[in-house]
């Protein structure tokens, strides 16, 4: 995985920081979510509101 230097976000599932850059993402209300890997936005996929902040 590459990350940026300057776009870091925290992945919701795991609590990994993945970049913007990340090819695993989600919208929900209106936000973008972004993970580490399939499996973390497989898992906010099933269940958003319960890992949306």
């Amino acid at each position: 995985m590459v990350f940026g230097l300057f776009s870091k976000q925290v992945d919701p599932i795991c609590g990994m920081k993945v970049s913007k850059d990340s090819q695993h993402k989600s919208e929900y209300n209106g936000k973008t979510y972004y993970f580490c890997a399939l499996n973390c936005k497989q898992t906010f996929d099933k269940n958003p509101e319960k890992y949306a902040k």
